[in-house]
């Protein structure tokens, strides 16, 4: 006896605009392509500008999140073009390497420059990138952890590397975004394989130099 199919009405899609942010090296664009692509390379070129991809989750049977990913360049000469895809984000990946205390120090920069111009409904979650290097680390856990309580935000150490916790960290993002009130929702629009390319890309990595 078959399972009934729940009703295309009854299915809710909503699509918002996520940004990461943080130092060069970190690890940004490794996490995002892990959470896209569930691929790791050892050796990537630094953003240039920022690239762009999409990815879904689905919360329960009736419900799917699209995000539409800026992974901006961490140099310290793009930081001036930073506004233009944090402007609107719906959310904020903000990344720091925890082998590298000084990381934490500019990530706490970014959460406030976040806070002060962005969406004042921004939903800001910190990330501790390359737990996979726990042994080189320079930033405690509790340190990190009592910081984002303070601030509000969400928390998570992850490893890019082994993927542990990345889909955590983009499920409790979706978990926070209030569907309710996104414009762009829509009934009954899931994607299959939960990656979308850019339109006339073939590369999930499509490049911004401007």
């Amino acid at each position: 006896m078959s399972t009934p199919r729940a009703s295309t009405s009854s299915l809710r899609f909503a699509q918002f605009k996520l940004v990461l942010l943080g130092e060069s090296a970190v690890g940004k664009s490794s996490l995002v392509n892990r959470f896209a692509k569930d691929q790791f390379d050892d050796f990537r070129e630094s953003t240039i500008g920022a690239a762009f991809l999409t990815q879904t989750i689905s919360l329960d049977a009736n419900t799917t999140i699209k995000f539409e990913i800026w992974d901006t360049a961490g140099q310290e000469r793009y930081k001036s073009l930073a506004p233009m895809y944090y402007r609107n984000a719906n959310c904020a990946v903000v990344v720091y390497d925890i082998t590298q205390s000084a990381s934490l120090t500019r990530a706490k920069a970014w959460v406030k420059e976040l806070q002060r111009q962005a969406n004042e409904n921004i939903i800001i979650a910190l990330a501790g990138n390359k737990l996979d290097l726990a042994e080189n680390r320079e930033v405690p856990t509790e340190e990190a952890a009592a910081y984002a309580k303070e601030a509000g935000l969400l928390f998570f150490e992850t490893s890019a590397k082994s993927g542990e916790n990345v889909t955590e960290l983009f499920t409790a993002i979706a978990q926070k975004l209030p569907l309710e009130s996104a414009a762009n929702s829509r009934p009954g629009r899931t994607n299959a394989k939960g990656i979308d390319l850019k339109a006339g890309g073939g590369d999930n990595n499509s490049q911004c130099q401007c």
